[in-house]
C-alpha cells in the first residue's frame, strides 16, 4: 500500500519541466493557448444544446444556465491553472495527481484521461461525419452512400445492435488527416486550429450581431418561465437542470494543460490559456442563447438545428446564406475539437512512459518535428477505428463521466497540495482554497450522479482493465519504484 501511495517529488517535477531535453519545441504563445482552449470547447453544443435546454428546461433563462455551468468549469479551471503554472508538464491531471495522491491514483487518472481525450475525439469525429454528409448534399449536390458514412453498430436502449452499414469513412479520413498534421508539428497544428477558431468565432459573432436586430423582446418575457409543477421543467429547478445538460458544452479546456512543455512561457500563459478561453466561450454561449430565445419562442427550439430554424423563421430568405455559414462553423468547430483532443492524449502517454508506467516507445519524440509521433500515430489509429465502427451515443457517455472524474480529482488535489507543500513556488494561486476546489468537486460529483447506471458500469469495467494493466506492467517498471 505504501508503494501505491508514493508521490513524485515536486522538486523533481519542477526540474523536469525546466529540462528541454525531452525534444518538444516551445512554440506556443498566450494567444495560441487561448485559441486551443476555444478550439477544444466550442463544437456543436452552442448550436444544438442551447435550443434543447431552452425548450425543455430553462426557457429564455438558459443564459443563466450557461452562467451556472460555466462557474462549475471555472472552479475546476482555477485549480488546473495553479497546477499548470507550478508544474508545467505535459501530463496534465495525471502528473498533478502523481504529485499529490500517489502513483496508483495517478495511473487511474491517466487511464481515465483516455476516456476524455481519445473517446472525445472519436465522438466528435462521428458528429462531424453526421454534419458533413448532409452539408455536401444540400449545398453541393454530392450524395455519399449512407452505408459508408455510418457505423455498423448502434446503441439502443442499453444494447449494442448491428446495422446495415459498413463503416464511417468520413470520420476515419478526418482523424487520419488531423493525426498527420499533429505529427508534422505543433506550430503547424496551432495555425490550423487558429484558422478553424477564427471561422467559427466570426460566424458566431455574425449570428449574434444579425440576430440581435430580429429580437422580439416579448419572447424573453417572462425571462424565467413559471415552473410546471415538475422538478426541472422551468423555474429555478429548470435553470439548474439546464445547467447540467449544457455543462458538457464547456468540456475540453483542460487539454490546454497538456501543451505546457511546448509553451514559451508556461508559468504565466497557461492560466490565460485555460481561464481566458473559458471566459470567451462563456460570453459567446450567453450571447447566442439570448439572441436565439429572443428571435423565436423558446418552446419552438426543440429541433435538430435551432439556430438555423430561428434565423430562417424571422428573416426568411434574407439570411439564407447564413445557414451555410452555420454549417461551416459547425464543421470547423468540430475539426478543432478533434485536433486539441488528439493533441492531448499522446502527451499524457508521453508523461506516463517517462515515469516507466508505459513502454519506453511511448516517450519518443520525433527528432525533426518535435512531436510524440509514435503515440500520436497510435492514438490516431485507435480513434479512427472507434469513430468508424461505434455509435455516437455510446462514446459520448463515456467521455462525460471520464472528464468529470478527472476534474474532481484535480480539485481535491489542490487542497492536498496546499497542505503537503505549503511553501512550493506557485506563480498563480487558486483563490479561496479550500472553498473553490470543494465547490468544483461537488459540482462535478453532482453531474456524475445524474449519469445513467450503465455508464457507471462501463466506467468500472474500464477502470478494472486499467488496474490489471498497472499491476501487470506499470508497477514493475515504475521509475519511482526503482529509485526507492
Amino acid at each position: 500500500m505504501k508503494r501505491l501511495l508514493r508521490t513524485k517529488s515536486v522538486d523533481h517535477l519542477i526540474a523536469e519541466s525546466q529540462d528541454d531535453s525531452h525534444g518538444f519545441k516551445r512554440v506556443l504563445t498566450r494567444t495560441s493557448l487561448i485559441s486551443l482552449g476555444i478550439g477544444a470547447v466550442i463544437g456543436t453544443g452552442i448550436f444544438v444544446l442551447t435550443g434543447h435546454a431552452a425548450a425543455d428546461f430553462a426557457g429564455p433563462a438558459v443564459a443563466l444556465s450557461y452562467v451556472l455551468s460555466g462557474l462549475g468549469c471555472l472552479f475546476a479551471g482555477l485549480c488546473y491553472a495553479e497546477y499548470s503554472a507550478a508544474l508545467p508538464i505535459s501530463g496534465s491531471a495525471y502528473t498533478y495527481t502523481y504529485a499529490t495522491l500517489g502513483e496508483f491514483m495517478a495511473w487511474i487518472i491517466g487511464w481515465d484521461l483516455i476516456l476524455e481525450y481519445l473517446f472525445a475525439a472519436s465522438t466528435v469525429a462521428v458528429g462531424w461525419s453526421k454534419h458533413f454528409t448532409p452539408f455536401l448534399k444540400d449545398f453541393f449536390g454530392v450524395v455519399l452512400p449512407e452505408q459508408w458514412c455510418r457505423a455498423p453498430l448502434d446503441y439502443v436502449e442499453g444494447h449494442i445492435t448491428t446495422t446495415a452499414n459498413f463503416v464511417n469513412i468520413p470520420a476515419i479520413l478526418l482523424v487520419w488527416v488531423i493525426t498527420a498534421l499533429l505529427i508534422v508539428g505543433m506550430k503547424e497544428s496551432a495555425r490550423f486550429n487558429n484558422v478553424m477558431v477564427g471561422i467559427k468565432v466570426t460566424i458566431i459573432l455574425l449570428i449574434i450581431g444579425l440576430g440581435w436586430g430580429y429580437i422580439d423582446w416579448n419572447n424573453l418575457t417572462p425571462f424565467i418561465p413559471e415552473n410546471t409543477g415538475k422538478a426541472g421543467e422551468y423555474g429555478w429547478s429548470g435553470i439548474l437542470k439546464g445547467a447540467g445538460v449544457i455543462f458538457f458544452a464547456y468540456i475540453g479546456f483542460d487539454a490546454v494543460s497538456t501543451a505546457a512543455q511546448e509553451t514559451k512561457n508556461p508559468q504565466k500563459d497557461m492560466f490565460w490559456g485555460m481561464i481566458g478561453s473559458l471566459l470567451i466561450c462563456g460570453v459567446l454561449f450567453v450571447g447566442v442563447s439570448v439572441v436565439l430565445c429572443g428571435m423565436v419562442n423558446y418552446k419552438e427550439l426543440h429541433v435538430d438545428a435551432p439556430v438555423v430554424y430561428a434565423l430562417e423563421k424571422v428573416a426568411g430568405n434574407e439570411l439564407k446564406w447564413l445557414r451555410m455559414a452555420v454549417e461551416v462553423a459547425v464543421l470547423a468547430g468540430l475539426s478543432s475539437v478533434i485536433l486539441v483532443m488528439l493533441m492531448g492524449q499522446p502527451r499524457v502517454f508521453f508523461s506516463m512512459a517517462r515515469d516507466g508506467l508505459l513502454p519506453p516507445m511511448f516517450a519518443r519524440v520525433h527528432p525533426k518535428y518535435g512531436t510524440p509521433h509514435i503515440t500520436t500515430m497510435i492514438t490516431g489509429f485507435v480513434c479512427s477505428m472507434l469513430a468508424g465502427f461505434l455509435p455516437l451515443n455510446l462514446l459520448g457517455e463515456l467521455v462525460s463521466i471520464g472528464t468529470l472524474l478527472a476534474f474532481t480529482v484535480v480539485c481535491l488535489g489542490i487542497i492536498v497540495l496546499r497542505r503537503t507543500k505549503p511553501d512550493m513556488p506557485r506563480p498563480y494561486r487558486t483563490p479561496w482554497v479550500p472553498w473553490v476546489p470543494l465547490a468544483g468537486a461537488i459540482i462535478c460529483v453532482g453531474q456524475t450522479i445524474l449519469l445513467p447506471a450503465d455508464t457507471w458500469l462501463r466506467l468500472i469495467i474500464w477502470m478494472a482493465i486499467g488496474v490489471v494493466v498497472y499491476f501487470g506492467y506499470g508497477r514493475h517498471h515504475s521509475r519511482l519504484r526503482h529509485h526507492d
